[in-house]
C-alpha cells in the first residue's frame, strides 16, 4: 500500500479493495473493482494530450479537488461513515489519475511547485483513509468549538469540516451572524451522535486523551451564555444547552468505552516516513528525525551551558511580578523586536506587522499557574515574540492573498507545518545571532531553553509514533529534558502538546526539522549568491521566503534555489550541492 501511487489507476483500485475486504460485501467488492477498472481504463484512453495540460487546468482541477474533499452531509453534519468513504473512492481515484496525467516538464518551477502541493494533499487524503482514520481512532477529531484562531494557517491536527470558530463572531450577534452561529451550534449534537457510530478504533492513548477535549468543549459552550446578548436569546440558549447535553453524553459514552481500549496510538515508523515524504514533503525518515532532534537537544543544552558560563558574572534575569510590570515589559519587548527588524534590515516590516504583534502581547499570569511559555515571557518576551513571526504570516495570508490560487488558502492536513513552525522556531535563534539581545545577554539563554524544549517534546513524539512509548512516557522526555524544570510547573501544556503530536504525525518534530530545512535553504541560497558574485542579504532572503507562501520548506527551497530539495530523501540534508562528490 505504501507505494500505491506508482501503479495504474485500475491496480490501485484493486489493491485498495482487497485491503478493505473485511468491511465490504464480497459481491460489492468484485463489482466495484470491475467498474472502477473499466472507468479508469476508459479515463486513461480519453485523457487530454500533454500540450493541453496547462497550469490553468491545474487550477480547475484543484478547485474540483477541494470541493470533493468536503464530505457530503448526513443529517446536516459532514458524513464520516465508512460507507461514505467507500462510495466516494471512485471519484477520488479519478481526480488523482487526472492529476498524475499532467505533463509538467515545460512548466516553470513555481508552477511545478503548485502541482506538488495538490499531489501532496491528495496523498494526505489517501493516508487518512488507509492509516490515520481520525474519525475512527481519535475522539478529539469531533471537537466542534474553537475559541481562538490558530497561529498557523489552519487548526493543528485533524479537524472535522463543520467546526464553530467562535473568534469569528462579534457579540452581541446580529442578523446573519446570529443565524450562522445558531446553525453552527445545532450541528454539534448531530456530529456527536455520528461520532459514537464511527469511533470503532482501539487507540488507547488517543481515546483517553480525547475525552479531555470534549469535556472542555462543554465548559466553553457554557461560557458562551455569558457573552453579550446571548442570555436574552431563548432560541440560542436552547441550542447551546442541547450542544452541552450532547457533549456531556458523548463524554459519558467515551468514558464507558475507554476501559476496552488497549491498542497502540502511533502509526509506526514505516507509515510515519511515508507520511513525511509524500504528504508533508519533508525529505527525511523517522530515523533521520530522531538523529536531528537528538543533535539539536544536545546542542541546545551545550549552548545554554556556554551562555550561562559567559554570563556568570551578570545578575540573574528575574521574572516580572505584577500585571503592570508585565504589560510594560511586553510593550517594551514588542517595540524592541519591531525596531530591530527594521533597523537591521532583517525583513521588510509591513504596515500590518505592528498590529499583528500587538494583538498577542499576552498578559500577566501568577507564578503558580505559569506554563513553560509564560515562564519564558515573564523573563523576556522577545524570544517568544520572535516565534510570533507566525502572526506576520497570518496577516499576510489575510491581507495579501497569494497570486497562486493553490497557495491562497491554508494547505490541508497541516502540510504547512515545516514552513510555519520551522521558520518561527528558526528565527528565534537567527534574530539572536543577528544581535537582538545585545542589550540583554541573559535572554540568549531563553532561546536555547526554548530550543531544548521543542527538541525534547519532538523526540518524545517520535517514540510515541513508533509505539516504543506511551503518550505519558513520551511526555516524560518532554518534561525531563527541558532545562531548569520549566516543563514541570504546569501539566496541561504537556498533555496538550503530546496529545496533538500523537494526533498529527510530523507536527511535533516540525519545529526543529523545519528549522533544519531552513538552515539547508539558507546554505544553498547563500552559496548560490556567492557563485553569482552577489551578496547574501537577509532582508531579500526573508522577503522572498514570505512571497513563496506557507508551503513545505522543501518546495520553497526548490523555488528559491532551483535545488529540488524534496527529492533529496534519506540524506539528513536538504541540499544536493553539498552532497556531490568531487
Amino acid at each position: 500500500m505504501e507505494h500505491l501511487f506508482l501503479f495504474p489507476c485500475s491496480i490501485r483500485v484493486f489493491v485498495y479493495c482487497v485491503s478493505t475486504f473485511s468491511t465490504m460485501n464480497k459481491i460489492y467488492l468484485i463489482s466495484l473493482s470491475l467498474c472502477l477498472f473499466i472507468s479508469c481504463q476508459s479515463f486513461n484512453d480519453v485523457s487530454s494530450p500533454p500540450a493541453l495540460h496547462t497550469h490553468g487546468e491545474l487550477d480547475s482541477l484543484f478547485q474540483q479537488w477541494r470541493s470533493f474533499e468536503e464530505p457530503p452531509l448526513r443529517d446536516g453534519a459532514p458524513d464520516y461513515t465508512q460507507a461514505s468513504f467507500e462510495q466516494r473512492l471512485p471519484n477520488f481515484l479519478q481526480l488523482q489519475a487526472r492529476l498524475n496525467a499532467f505533463d509538467t516538464t515545460s512548466w516553470s518551477v513555481d508552477e511545478r511547485v503548485d502541482w506538488m502541493i495538490v499531489w501532496a494533499e491528495m496523498n494526505g487524503y489517501d493516508f487518512n483513509q488507509r492509516v490515520l482514520k481520525p474519525w475512527e481512532r481519535d475522539p478529539a477529531f469531533y471537537k466542534s468549538l474553537w475559541m481562538s484562531r490558530s497561529d498557523v494557517p489552519a487548526h493543528e491536527g485533524p479537524t472535522h469540516h463543520a467546526v464553530t470558530e467562535l473568534w469569528q463572531y462579534d457579540f452581541p450577534l446580529r442578523d446573519e451572524q446570529r443565524e450562522n452561529f445558531l446553525n453552527d451550534v445545532k450541528i454539534i449534537p448531530t456530529i456527536n451522535a455520528q461520532a459514537q457510530e464511527n469511533l470503532t478504533g482501539n487507540a488507547r492513548d488517543l481515546w483517553v486523551a480525547g475525552i479531555r477535549d470534549i469535556k472542555t468543549q462543554s465548559i466553553n459552550l457554557a461560557s458562551i451564555k455569558t457573552r453579550p446578548g446571548v442570555a436574552d436569546d431563548a432560541e440560542l440558549v436552547a441550542a447551546i444547552d442541547d450542544a452541552i447535553t450532547s457533549s456531556d453524553d458523548f463524554v459519558s459514552w467515551l468514558e464507558a468505552k475507554a476501559t476496552s481500549k488497549t491498542g497502540p496510538s502511533g502509526i509506526g515508523k514505516e507509515n510515519y516516513t511515508w507520511y513525511l515524504q509524500n504528504v508533508h514533503l519533508v525529505p527525511l525518515t523517522w530515523e533521520d528525525e530522531v538523529m536531528i532532534l537528538k543533535r539539536e537537544l544536545a546542542r541546545a543544552w551545550s549552548s545554554l551551558k556556554m551562555e550561562e558560563h559567559r554570563n556568570r558574572n551578570l545578575p540573574p534575569l528575574l521574572p516580572v511580578e505584577t500585571p503592570e510590570t508585565y504589560d510594560a515589559l511586553a510593550m517594551q519587548g514588542a517595540e524592541s523586536l519591531l525596531r530591530f527588524l527594521e533597523k537591521e534590515k532583517v525583513v521588510t516590516v509591513k504596515d500590518y506587522y505592528r498590529p499583528a504583534l500587538m494583538a498577542h502581547l499576552g498578559q500577566f499570569v501568577p507564578e503558580e499557574t505559569r506554563n513553560f511559555f509564560y515562564i519564558t515571557s515573564h523573563h523576556d518576551p522577545r524570544p517568544l515574540f520572535s516565534h510570533f513571526y507566525h502572526w506576520f504570516e497570518i496577516a499576510q495570508l489575510d491581507l495579501e492573498p497569494h497570486e497562486s490560487l493553490i497557495r491562497r488558502s491554508p494547505l490541508l492536513y497541516n502540510i504547512f507545518d515545516s514552513h510555519n513552525e520551522g521558520v518561527a522556531t528558526a528565527v528565534e535563534e537567527l534574530f539572536m545571532q543577528m544581535g537582538l539581545y545585545a542589550d540583554a545577554p541573559r535572554s540568549r539563554e531563553i532561546v536555547y531553553i526554548l530550543l531544548a524544549q521543542r527538541a525534547a517534546r519532538g523526540l518524545g513524539s517520535l517514540y510515541a509514533h513508533a509505539n516504543k512509548m506511551t503518550m505519558e512516557e513520551a511526555g516524560s522526555i518532554h518534561s525531563e529534558y527541558t532545562p531548569r524544570g520549566w516543563m514541570k510547573t504546569e501539566k496541561e501544556l504537556l498533555i496538550f502538546e503530546q496529545h496533538l503530536y500523537l494526533r498529527q504525525p510530523g507536527y511535533g518534530t516540525s519545529y526543529v526539522t523545519g528549522k533544519h530545512l531552513l538552515d539547508a535553504l539558507i546554505a544553498d541560497y547563500g552559496r548560490m549568491k556567492e557563485l553569482q558574485n552577489e551578496p547574501f542579504v537577509m532582508q531579500e532572503f526573508l522577503d522572498e521566503l514570505n512571497e513563496v507562501g506557507s508551503i513545505p520548506l522543501s518546495l520553497g527551497h526548490w523555488q528559491m534555489t532551483g535545488v529540488d530539495a524534496w527529492k533529496t530523501q534519506n540524506s539528513g540534508f536538504a541540499t544536493e550541492l553539498f552532497l556531490k562528490s568531487p
